[in-house]
C-alpha cells in the first residue's frame, strides 16, 4: 500500500515512521533542515522509551512520489492553498485524502443531508480552490489527538496517545476506510471508523476555538486559563455560544461544557500549540479554529460575540507581534 504524508512533521513524522515500520510503502513530503537529516540518516522515532529509526523515502517534490492509495495531509489546514496545485501527481482515480488536521475544513458540508449540503465554507478554502483541485468526493475526515514534538531535525518525539478518529462524510463504512482503519491499527495506532465524524471534529474544536484564542492573549497554561475564575467564566461562554453553533448543525456532544474544561485544564501546565506558534513567530491558525465557528454561526443564525470579541483581540495580538 503507497501512503503519503504530506508535511512530515511532528504528527506527520510518527504516523510515517509506524506506517513505514509496519511494511507499508510510505513516502514523507517536507522541507528544510528535517527532509536533509531523514534523507542522510533515516526518521528517528522515539516513544516508549525506546528509539527507532527507519528508512524512507523523503522528498520535496511530491512528483517523485507518483499515485499513491492514501495522502494524509497533517499540514496546519491554512498551509494547504499554498501548495494544493503540488498534490496532483499524488492522485490517481482513487487516491483519498485523509485530512489529519484541525477544525472545521474545506469539504465540512459534502455529503451531509440538508439545506446546507455541499455549500463551500470561504474561510477554510478562498475561492474553492480545495475542492476544485483535490475533490470532496476523495477526502476522509480524521481527528487527530497524539502529542509529538521534533526534538532535532529527523527526531520525532512521541508524547501522548494514539488515536486518530476516521469517518467518511456521508457516515459510511466504505472499504477505503475501513482497509485504513486496519492498516493504522496494524501500525500500532487505535484508529476507529466513526459514523458521524463531525461530531468528533467539533469534540476537539470546543476546546481548541475557546483555549487557544485566550492563551494568546494571556500567555496562560491550559490549566491556569481552566482554573482561573474570570478566564474560566469567559471560555465558558465561548464554548456555550460555540456548542449553540455546533447543535443548529445537527452536532450532538457527548460531554458537557463544565467538564469539557475540567478535561482542558487536567493536560496542566501545557501551553497551547497556538501560543506556541505565537512564541515561535509562525502563523496562527486562527480561521481554521476559531473564525470558523463565527462564519458557521453567521450561516445558521447563531450569534457568537464573545468568540467574536476574542478572535479580534487574537489576530490583533498577532499582527502585532508581527510588526
Amino acid at each position: 500500500m503507497k501512503i503519503c504524508i504530506y508535511g512530515a512533521g511532528a504528527i506527520g513524522g510518527y504516523l510515517g515512521a509506524e506506517l513505514a515500520d509496519a511494511g507499508c510503502e510510505v513516502t514523507l513530503i517536507a522541507r528544510g533542515p528535517h527532509l536533509a537529516a531523514m534523507r542522510a540518516k533515516g526518521l528517528t522515532l522515539e516513544i516508549g522509551g525506546e528509539r527507532k529509526t527507519v528508512q524512507v523515502h523523503c522528498t520535496d517534490d511530491p512528483a517523485e512520489a507518483g499515485e499513491q492509495d492514501y495522502v494524509i495531509v497533517t499540514l496546519k489546514a491554512h498551509s494547504v492553498i499554498p501548495i494544493v496545485d503540488q498534490m496532483r501527481p499524488l492522485l490517481g482515480p482513487d487516491t483519498a485524502v485523509v485530512t489529519a488536521q484541525n477544525g472545521v475544513l474545506w469539504w465540512y458540508f459534502y455529503g451531509l443531508a440538508g439545506e446546507l449540503e455541499n455549500h463551500r465554507l470561504e474561510f477554510a478554502d478562498p475561492g474553492g480552490r480545495i475542492w476544485e483541485t483535490l475533490g470532496p468526493e476523495r477526502a476522509i475526515g480524521c481527528v487527530v489527538y497524539p502529542s509529538c514534538e521534533i526534538v532535532e531535525p529527523g527526531v520525532v518525539r512521541h508524547l501522548d496517545s494514539n488515536r486518530f478518529m476516521l469517518g467518511e462524510p456521508d457516515g459510511s463504512k466504505s472499504d477505503r476506510v475501513r482497509v485504513l482503519s486496519e492498516v493504522m491499527s496494524n501500525a500500532g495506532f487505535k484508529a476507529p471508523v466513526r459514523k458521524k465524524i463531525r461530531d468528533d471534529i467539533w469534540f476537539k474544536l470546543l476546546g481548541n476555538a475557546t483555549f487557544n484564542p485566550v492563551s494568546v492573549l494571556t500567555g496562560a497554561t491550559l490549566q491556569a486559563m481552566g482554573t482561573d475564575p474570570g478566564v474560566r467564566g469567559l471560555i465558558r461562554q465561548m464554548m456555550t455560544e460555540a456548542q449553540a453553533v455546533g447543535a443548529a448543525l445537527g452536532v450532538r456532544f457527548a460531554m458537557d461544557v463544565e467538564k469539557r474544561i475540567d478535561g482542558g485544564a487536567a493536560v496542566g501546565e501545557h501551553k497551547t500549540s497556538m501560543l506556541q506558534d505565537l512564541e515561535a513567530g509562525r502563523p496562527l491558525e486562527l480561521d481554521a479554529l476559531v473564525a470558523s465557528v463565527t462564519e458557521l454561526g453567521r450561516l445558521v443564525n447563531v450569534p457568537t460575540p464573545s468568540i467574536d470579541m476574542v478572535l479580534a483581540l487574537a489576530r490583533l495580538r498577532e499582527a502585532t507581534d508581527r510588526n
